[in-house]
């Protein structure tokens, strides 16, 4: 498959976004789509106006939750240039998580072709303010219309764009997060390490009970032990000490982030002593109590970097840095939003260029 068709949406007025995005509310005017059969492979790719779909009611997703997503982002520079934030390593995951749900592999530099082709048309609704970003949104569900419980023969893939502002409604400022031993959301070999529908269907009742204690999201422990940290249901955290920092191995149970990563590449350039390892609740609280707890901060594609201000186990209040946001979760902030909007050089080939352009159709 290397062509894809066009049928564009011609706009006669300007693209004006409200002042405050939110975040997932808002969307553009395009698609990307392709279908894949045992047959044909993937074919059928275009790029038209979003639309609805519909599906039969014995479509196999629906009931047996074969579906995979990722969520990157692209933004406008200083220059006026456009650029995608490590497209490769978001794809590259995309197709593992594919693979762990027994669903057809995609080419990733067609589909990044495709998403390049994609944000050039609507780059009207790229946000320039800081802290804004075009949120990308790929997903694959199977299509099949059987009811089974085995993988779906035909499938769909699509990608939807969202402008976008802060993830969490504090922005960047520090969030409460409460740790509990009340739910699991995935175990080690099971589907963490996936960016599946699946596991956040299972955040969903723990978030729901910590907002309305006041908390803004979960920190998840391991589900054997329930001793282990794992990550926040919308990011991976991370454990500043005096002598190091950690951040929770991957061990299957938990999502191989593509913030988490970048993040940990930057620390071990400042020289921090940077380790991925197992890290109990338990020795948060001891550090905590002893004085040797720097801070505890998040990282994710949607929140970036976010410090946590309170950290809450049973009866246990930990408030982190007095409360405010962490000298070095701002530093990592500031380093990762510089490079995506071009005010510091992309040393680390982190970023792709879109170029923007009149498609003829």
């Amino acid at each position: 498959m290397k062509n894809i068709s066009y049928k564009i949406k011609q706009r006669t007025d300007k693209v004006i976004l409200p002042e405050n995005l939110g975040f997932g509310v808002y969307f553009t005017d395009h698609m990307f789509e392709m279908d894949y059969s045992p047959d044909e492979g993937w074919h059928n790719a275009s790029i038209h106006p979003v639309r609805d779909f519909c599906l039969h009611p014995a479509t196999s997703f629906i009931h047996y939750g074969q579906s995979i997503f990722e969520g990157l982002k692209a933004f406008k520079t200083i220059d006026n240039q456009i650029q995608i934030f490590r497209p490769d390593v978001h794809l590259e995951r995309m197709n593992n998580s594919a693979k762990r749900l027994c669903m057809p592999q995609f080419d990733a530099n067609f589909v990044l072709d495709a998403l390049k082709e994609l944000i050039a048309i609507d780059s009207d609704y790229i946000p320039t303010k800081r802290g804004e970003a075009l949120y990308i949104r790929p997903f694959m569900f199977g299509k099949e219309p059987a009811l089974g419980v085995r993988p779906s023969r035909d499938y769909k893939f699509i990608i939807i764009l969202s402008p976008v502002g802060a993830y969490y409604p504090e922005g960047f400022k520090p969030v409460k997060i409460l740790a509990q031993d009340k739910y699991v959301r995935t175990v080690r070999k099971g589907m963490g390490e996936c960016k599946t529908s699946a596991n956040y269907a299972a955040s969903l009742l723990a978030a729901e009970e910590a907002k309305e204690m006041g908390f803004t999201q979960v920190l998840w422990l391991d589900g054997v032990e329930q001793k282990y940290i794992e990550e926040v249901g919308t990011m991976n955290i991370f454990i500043h000490f005096k002598d190091e920092i950690v951040t929770p191995k991957l061990t299957g149970s938990i999502l191989p982030g593509v913030t988490r990563r970048s993040v940990i590449q930057i620390l071990n350039e400042w020289g921090y002593n940077v380790n991925e390892r197992l890290v109990s609740i338990q020795e948060v609280i001891d550090a905590y109590e002893s004085g040797n707890l720097v801070g505890v901060f998040g990282t994710g594609t949607a929140a970036i970097i976010s410090s946590l201000s309170l950290l809450t186990y049973k009866d246990k209040n930990m408030i982190i840095n007095n409360g405010q946001v962490g000298e070095l979760d701002e530093r990592l902030f500031n380093e990762l939003t510089d490079i995506h909007v071009g005010v510091k050089e992309d040393k680390r080939n982190w970023t792709v260029k879109v170029e923007k352009k009149e498609v003829l159709v």
